[in-house]
């Protein structure tokens, strides 16, 4: 089974990761998307009112929120902490995925999962 990064990878449409230098915006809060990322290279900082939540590793997946929720908004911002490179779906592609591969939703849900347990042991 793959790494729900490597599923984004294969089925992203495009043939390549999107990059982004240090300390450049990724998206912000608020904001209307409808795309998924998954880290290839580098470590993300997710920002909540200003203040630091969560940064997210090689081999983690965010943005999930916009896959799911009927607003589409984003709830925090991603930041660049290094140089990155982000694997990515749109939501066709994603609900796309979902339907032809169970497991990756499964190994979505167990990344958020350890995501969130991970904030909640440094609260």
């Amino acid at each position: 089974m793959l790494q729900p990064v490597k599923t984004v990878e294969y089925y992203q449409k495009e043939d390549s990761p999107k990059t982004f230098a240090v300390g450049e915006t990724i998206f912000n809060a608020g904001e209307v998307e409808e795309i998924l990322y998954g880290v290839v290279k580098g470590e993300v900082e997710l920002w909540v009112d200003g203040k630091l939540a969560e940064v997210i590793e090689e081999g983690d997946i965010f943005g999930e929120g916009a896959m799911v929720h009927k607003d589409r908004k984003r709830f925090e911002t991603a930041i660049a902490r290094t140089d990155c490179q982000l694997a990515f779906l749109d939501r066709q592609h994603f609900l796309f995925v979902v339907q032809q591969m169970p497991m990756f939703a499964l190994e979505l849900i167990k990344s958020y999962s350890d995501r969130l347990r991970r904030v909640k042991a440094s609260l």
